[in-house]
């Protein structure tokens, strides 16, 4: 099975396969995140927040837990049907596609763990911030969560095997037109499989462009979960807080 088409996200992301893969994504570190991203924020109890590709709503099911009123979207139905288990009166899950607004606006509405520059269509990524904006009250904050593309590139590994459920992920990493490639091979009960990841190399100046395409404003700028400061050249990771 070869997935290579412009919505691969559609396919790997519905799939099995992408959440053994990676299955040990910290909790603990993204509850911290989250505690210290609604304290930075000034957000109140019962506060709504709009979670834009939640997967299987990790992040949301904590942010409720919190005392916010969460709403978590995703492209993956399947993904959606296993978050839905966790639903109450302040926690709901829906499948939408988040390059579109919701028709309803939120307090804060975050994009997390790298769920950005999929697109091969470059107007998709100012397309999805124009959502973003459409989605927020007039006071209120978007947050996105994505790699340090320049700590990424310099520590790219070109090729690994991850043996995960007695599986072999043969993984390989470029860079081609723009994009950080990830290839992902492996077989499972007598069938092949592959995949391919596909991020665009944003940079902080490239989605200041976004936003101000958007009308709006970088406000903060931060480099990992505990919200130190963004280094380009030592940070984990790019968190833009933007109104």
């Amino acid at each position: 099975m070869t997935t290579t088409s412009e919505n691969w996200y559609s396919s790997w992301f519905d799939t099995d396969y992408y959440h053994i893969l990676y299955k040990d994504r910290g909790y603990e570190e993204a509850e911290l995140f989250m505690k210290n991203l609604t304290t930075f924020l000034k957000l109140k109890k019962g506060s709504s927040i709009l979670d834009l590709a939640c997967g299987k709503g990790r992040h949301s099911i904590y942010l409720n837990k919190l005392g916010y009123d969460v709403t978590g979207v995703d492209l993956s139905p399947n993904s959606i049907e296993h978050a839905k288990k966790f639903e109450n009166k302040n926690l709901h899950f829906q499948v939408h596609n988040m390059c579109e607004p919701m028709g309803q606006k939120f307090d804060a509405v975050f994009n997390l763990f790298t769920s950005f520059g999929y697109f091969e269509n470059e107007s998709d990524n100012l397309s999805t911030i124009k959502a973003i904006k459409e989605n927020l009250t007039a006071d209120g904050a978007g947050v996105i969560d994505f790699l340090n593309v320049e700590k990424t590139l310099k520590n790219l590994v070109p090729s690994e095997v991850k043996t995960i459920k007695n599986i072999d992920f043969h993984i390989k990493r470029f860079i081609e037109n723009g994009f950080i490639i990830k290839e992902i091979s492996f077989e499972d009960k007598g069938e092949s499989f592959h995949f391919v990841e596909r991020v665009k190399a944003l940079t902080p100046n490239d989605f200041k462009e976004y936003f101000k395409e958007a009308g709006l404003t970088m406000t903060n700028c931060f480099g990992d979960y505990n919200l130190n400061r963004f280094q380009a050249k030592d940070s984990e990771r790019l968190i833009m807080v933007f109104q």
